[in-house]
């Protein structure tokens, strides 16, 4: 299959050079699958030059996965740091080694859809973008009170991103700086700011789809709320950018127009508001009481992610 994805971006001499970076932490549950949908990857505009690992003190299999699959790819690299520093530390380790001036940074826990590069990478033909979005679609179950949860917030980042762009999950963009804030919680949200206070556009692409998955637990749940909340409140106070999601009130406004008036869904849905609005009480609280986040605590349910197949687009 890489060889198969590599005679495909050959093809293409006009394409987009693009690296990739991953940020993995204990993620051998996940980043053999990651890797195979990346060197699997359909491109024309795009070609992959690159993937570099940064495996940051991991204490499981993740790292022999991976040099498993530089001897099976030779675009794959890894790098290793010997203690776990945070996701922010890995992405700019990573921007210290990229060859190219387009970069992809993901997690380790997702799984990227087969056309997904393509779609993230061809807006920047358009020398004005510089940087876009994917879509992430959860695994989880949505007949269950914690994958509706998943499925409910995932499609009001959607529904966001529809009106303003709004960074998530797996995200391309030019290389305009040498690094974010080692401290920062919220990447996705750092490097955001960085590409539109630089007055480039942004592009949301709803058909490049990304699944993840999402907390299976209440208790990881408002782990993983509290720490995007207060990462969220640390970026507007350092740099004055709010995301778009960081209104409570913008976001209940879009929930109730968005809302499913079954019994069942009507009750999950503010259910799941009630959680969202202690996990952003418990954020405000730890930004006030300047609780670092950057390197947080893993939602040990959230990183086993079952693939719907096909894993492609279909839009």
């Amino acid at each position: 299959m890489a060889e198969e994805g590599r005679m495909d971006n050959n093809n293409c001499s006009q394409s987009i050079r693009c690296s990739m970076g991953i940020a993995a932490y204990n993620e051998a549950s996940n980043i053999g699958r990651l890797l195979e949908a990346l060197v699997s990857q359909r491109t024309v505009a795009a070609t992959l030059v690159e993937i570099i690992v940064v495996a940051s003190g991991c204490t499981d299999d993740t790292e022999s996965i991976v040099r498993s699959w530089t001897e099976r790819d030779p675009r794959i690299r890894l790098l290793v740091q010997t203690r776990r520093e945070g996701k922010a530390s890995a992405i700019n380790r990573f921007l210290s080694e990229a060859q190219e001036k387009v970069l992809l940074v993901s997690s380790a826990d997702l799984v990227p859809a087969k056309d997904t590069i393509e779609r993230l990478v061809a807006p920047f033909a358009d020398p004005e973008v510089a940087m876009t979005g994917c879509r992430p679609v959860p695994v989880n179950d949505p007949g269950c009170f914690m994958g509706f949860a998943a499925h409910l917030l995932w499609n009001l980042h959607h529904q966001t991103n529809l009106i303003d762009f709004k960074a998530g999950e797996m995200i391309a963009f030019r290389k305009i700086f040498e690094r974010i804030p080692n401290h920062t919680a919220v990447d996705e949200a750092s490097i955001e700011a960085v590409i539109r206070g630089q007055g480039y556009e942004v592009r949301y692409v709803e058909t490049a789809i990304t699944y993840n998955k999402g907390p299976d637990t209440v208790k990881d749940f408002l782990r993983q709320r509290r720490r995007i909340h207060a990462g969220h409140l640390a970026l507007r106070a350092a740099v004055g950018y709010r995301v778009a999601t960081l209104s409570t009130t913008k976001m209940l406004g879009l929930a109730l127009r968005n809302l499913d008036w079954r019994p069942r869904a009507f009750v999950w849905t503010w259910t799941v508001a009630g959680l969202e609005g202690y996990g952003r009480f418990l954020g405000k609280r730890d930004y006030k009481r300047r609780r670092n986040h950057s390197i947080w605590e893993i939602a040990t349910t959230s990183n086993l992610l079952e693939v719907p197949s096909p894993t492609t687009s279909g839009t």
